[in-house]
């Protein structure tokens, strides 16, 4: 599969649920796309292009009077996330909009295990932190099971994140908030 491609059908996952979160209106949550130059077109098909700038995280929107802001990360054959996957852009993003507020999170899918969790900004930040101190490079499975939350099906959806967001943010507000 194209570099570019590894995380569509995760994507085309999430897409699918927010429109159904839409349809029963829970919530509004956009995918953003990267914005491209068309250097050639013909009619209304682009033929040529290149992304002008760097593009902040895949995903925003409202949820329960909240802004929502993520990022959607696919790992296909490791059983670790590497920190270096959240680029500094999608990072410093997230931290301007977690200050001000916004339910921020990334999206972390173990295609190999079939395993979904959400990693809280604040717990990303943490793990950031410490790999800039030496510290590992990465989060392991066990790691994700300790500090992330699994996402898991529900409400008719085969990703129910918003679930999890309730779980984290609107029942334990000690820890995320």
């Amino acid at each position: 599969m194209a570099q570019g491609n590894r995380g569509a059908a995760f994507e085309n996952l999430i897409n699918f649920t927010n429109k159904s979160y839409e349809h029963r209106e829970l919530a509004v949550i956009n995918k953003r796309s990267t914005p491209v130059k068309v250097t050639r077109s013909k009619g209304t098909k682009v033929l040529a292009g290149f992304f002008e700038a760097k593009s902040t995280v895949d995903y925003d929107g409202i949820y329960r009077g909240r802004a929502i802001f993520f990022e959607a990360k696919s790992i296909q054959e490791l059983d670790r996330f590497d920190l270096k996957k959240v680029e500094d852009h999608q990072y410093e993003h997230l931290d301007k909009c977690h200050k001000f507020g916004a339910l921020c999170f990334i999206l972390v899918e173990f295609r190999k295990q079939r395993k979904t969790y959400l990693l809280p900004f604040t717990t990303l930040r943490a793990y950031k932190n410490e790999a800039a101190r030496g510290g590992r490079k990465s989060m392991t499975l066990d790691n994700m099971e300790i500090d992330a939350y699994e996402v898991s099906s529900g409400r008719s959806m085969p990703l129910d994140y918003l679930a999890t967001v309730d779980r984290v943010w609107f029942e334990d507000t000690q820890k995320n908030a």
